[in-house]
């Protein structure tokens, strides 16, 4: 809707300027062709040098390229990027000496050298120097806590094809192991086209890889307006390429804009090695636009057609739990569990999962069962710490060691307000008040907009003495919406106080527990 109304906006004012800037941007968010015309009339705008830079390479025109490149202003986000695409427009000229020498201050050390030295080996790859590629590719993963997904994909491409099969199925299978949405991207159909292609066949191609890359880091600092630009210009660079799409519906969905993303993910190639991780994508956008059913079935499909993937159904068991169809959700982890042939330590969030599906189903016993499974594979997880020990502390159970197992939660994640709400208000609970006042406030502090949390620090300044500051609290937790049912008991409080002193015993029935849900696989 933007770019068509700044499109007719330009046509009844061609000149102005800042009207042709956000046309620009707005069509080149987009992914229209007209972003190419307008980048034409503003072509100090950095996204629009590298349009017109990117439209000479794909035309051949490479000496043009790293002219207008070489003229981008190093500020911001661009002093990353220009070497790099610098770099590849001197390769696409064939003078790969010219441009592993752009990049070569780069790989001497520097936060960002893993990247440069990634582009480095895939330059070398591309110039037919196995033996260079295979170098800059280990200092790109030794530089690397944690491979990316694209980093596994190039890395044992590129190993793969200079002998070192085995080292590449080894970093496949680290990928694999997370049972994460990107572990599917490294099956055994993806694997075979992996490490028999090159990961970029012209240095078009390239250059897209290098705006991925910014897109990536753009879209973990919360950016995803600039994340969508730099997907959009890779995607100019070469269509259909899967990360850059997902990238891109990823950004869509982060502006809550669903129904874009989903149309977005519709362009990945069925045969693309993301492509399950699209349906994955497809699916949680489904139920966003309120089409579970929609949702279930992609989910079921993509279950039968991956027997041994657990990842479809847990993506299944998060959307039912989600929408409270716990015992629903419950049936979908047991089968998402089936699959694991033998859990790991990075299996926990499943178990915690069904424990949650199981204990909002009325099932204590496979609720703890779970709990206790997920603690077992990750003991010093404070998610399921906090769950666990808040339950018992509710039914009056393990006492000691539910406080412990709050207190250690609360050190693990100390900036967790929810967390340290539960501490809190175990405390109340077994009669320790000024230990559950200092934990409750700590609590507001971390959520101040938490209804529960400040209903709870209000029974504990009331069993006190502090009657001001309870109230004070009670009508915050009333003022910001407190959840199904809950109003009127904090209105019968602000009325009577709280029933029932001593303090030690439930003074009022407290909500469902504020624990933080299972998390969602992480995107890299």
């Amino acid at each position: 809707m933007a770019a068509d109304s700044l499109l007719a906006a330009l046509r009844a004012d061609p000149e102005q300027p800042e009207v042709l800037e956000r046309a620009f941007i707005a069509t080149l968010l987009d992914g229209r062709p007209e972003a190419l015309r307008l980048a034409r009339r503003v072509p100090e705008m950095p996204f629009a040098a590298m349009v017109i830079a990117g439209a000479d390479g794909l035309a051949g025109r490479w000496d043009r390229a790293e002219q207008r490149l070489r003229a981008m202003p190093r500020q911001g986000a661009t002093q990353v990027l220009q070497p790099l695409l610098l770099a590849w427009a001197q390769q696409g000229r064939g003078n790969t000496d010219a441009a592993l020498g752009t990049l070569r201050p780069h790989l001497e050390a520097g936060r960002l050298r893993s990247l440069y030295a990634l582009h480095a080996a895939m330059i070398a790859d591309l110039g037919g120097r196995s033996r260079d590629a295979e170098r800059f590719v280990r200092v790109a993963l030794t530089d690397t806590a944690e491979p990316t997904l694209r980093l596994t994909q190039i890395a044992a491409s590129i190993l793969a094809r200079v002998g070192r099969r085995a080292e590449a199925m080894r970093l496949l299978d680290r990928l694999a192991l997370n049972h994460d949405d990107l572990a599917l991207a490294v099956g055994e159909t993806e694997r075979r086209l992996l490490l028999a292609t090159r990961p970029v066949a012209s240095a078009a191609e390239g250059m897209a890889e290098a705006q991925l890359a910014l897109a990536g880091a753009l879209r973990g600092q919360g950016a995803a307006d600039f994340s969508l630009l730099m997907s959009r210009l890779a995607l100019r660079l070469r269509p259909g390429f899967g990360p850059a799409i997902v990238m891109a519906a990823d950004a869509l969905a982060d502006s809550e804009q669903a129904a874009a993303a989903l149309a977005l993910l519709d362009e990945v190639a069925a045969d693309d090695p993301l492509a399950s991780v699209a349906a994955l994508r497809r699916a949680t956008l489904l139920d966003r636009l309120d089409r579970t059913d929609e949702a279930a079935e992609e989910l079921n499909r993509l279950a039968a057609a991956l027997p041994d993937a657990p990842q479809p159904h847990a993506r299944l068991g998060d959307i039912l739990r989600a929408r409270g169809r716990y015992a629903e959700a419950a049936a979908a982890y047991n089968r998402a569990i089936e699959r694991l042939r033998t859990p790991g330590s990075r299996d926990w969030a499943v178990f915690y999962a069904r424990g949650i599906a199981h204990e909002r189903s009325g099932d204590w016993p496979l609720a703890e069962a779970d709990f206790k499974r997920a603690l077992e594979l990750s003991p010093e997880q404070p998610y399921v710490l906090n769950y666990l020990g808040y339950s018992w502390v509710e039914q009056g159970r393990n006492l000691e060691e539910a406080r412990a197992m709050l207190e250690r939660a609360v050190q693990l994640r100390p900036n967790d307000g929810n967390i340290a709400d539960s501490l809190g208000w175990a405390l109340f609970k077994l009669g320790d008040l000024n230990g559950a006042v200092h934990w409750l406030e700590r609590a507001v502090e971390l959520e101040p907009r938490n209804s529960v949390i400040n209903d709870h620090l209000g029974d504990a300044y009331w069993a006190t003495g502090r009657r001001r500051e309870a109230e004070f609290q009670w009508r915050r937790a009333l003022a910001l919406g407190p959840e199904p049912g809950e109003g009127p008991k904090i209105e019968a409080k602000l009325r009577e106080g709280l029933p029932g002193l001593p303090a030690a015993q439930a003074l009022a029935a407290p909500a469902a527990p504020q624990h933080p849900p299972a998390p969602a696989p992480a995107a890299r």
